[in-house]
């Protein structure tokens, strides 16, 4: 009888192998395109204010088409990102910063992770003494250190750039909320994929995309209004336009 539960277990374990195989694999696509799609939503408001900004060259007067367009396009968008930026209010700028902080190191963290698994690429775990350095404590003390520094330190221009480390320490942080929360080393498992991790994310890709929409928006009035780029005229008119907030 022992004998015979012994042989069927032994049936079972490679079937609980793959099973934890596939999970793993679930897993680690989960991650990398949770990153991925991070990344190309920013990827994708830059594109549309191009593309935008390439219509309104190509239509208008002193335009010589659409491949002499657009490298002044290009210009345009740079520019456009530029003058809203400085023209934003201080409280989007520092929640703007503070977001795009939190995602870019949490997407970075996820793919620099992932290629670590995988054993891609120049990237390796950190090991100081022999112990493994997890992301979250760097993250740690990137966080207190700008808390601290925000309290001693007063002026605009410093609550900008201490809400971009901020949001740094943050995302290095949240990423591994699965293990400061269970005290396991779960970041691969199916616990790591906590749904506080993707709702985060989500939410400040989407506060981010907004508060970037509205900052091209007064750009792009302002340079428009300096004669920096063609004004929004004739066929351009039936294009959806960004917001253009009041200052």
């Amino acid at each position: 009888m022992i004998r015979e539960l012994a042989e069927a277990a032994s049936r079972l374990r490679p079937r609980r192998e793959t099973h934890s195989h596939w999970r793993a694999i679930r897993s680690d696509r989960a991650t990398a395109a949770l990153a991925v799609g991070t990344i190309a939503i920013a990827g994708l408001v830059v594109a549309a204010q191009y593309s935008r900004l390439l219509s309104r060259r190509t239509h208008s007067t002193e335009s010589d088409g659409l491949i002499d367009s657009a490298p002044a396009a290009a210009v345009d968008t740079v520019g456009v990102a530029v003058e809203g930026y400085s023209a934003t209010p201080n409280r989007e700028l520092v929640l703007f910063n503070l977001l795009s902080g939190f995602l870019g190191s949490f997407a970075l963290v996820r793919l620099t992770t992932w290629a670590i698994r995988e054993d891609w690429g120049p990237f390796r775990n950190v090991r100081v003494g022999g112990r493994h350095i997890h992301h979250f404590v760097p993250g740690i003390l990137i966080g207190f250190g700008s808390g601290v520094s925000a309290l001693l330190v007063n002026g605009e221009n410093a609550d900008r750039r201490l809400a971009r480390t901020l949001g740094i320490g943050m995302g290095l942080t949240f990423d591994e909320a699965a293990l400061l929360l269970d005290l396991q080393d779960v970041y691969w498992t199916r616990q790591g994929l906590l749904s506080v991790q993707i709702t985060l994310a989500t939410g400040a890709t989407l506060g981010a995309a907004v508060l970037t929409m509205r900052i091209l928006g007064r750009g792009e009035a302002r340079q428009e209004e300096a004669g920096e780029i063609p004004a929004e005229e004739g066929p351009v008119n039936a294009v959806v336009p960004w917001p253009h907030p009041v200052t």
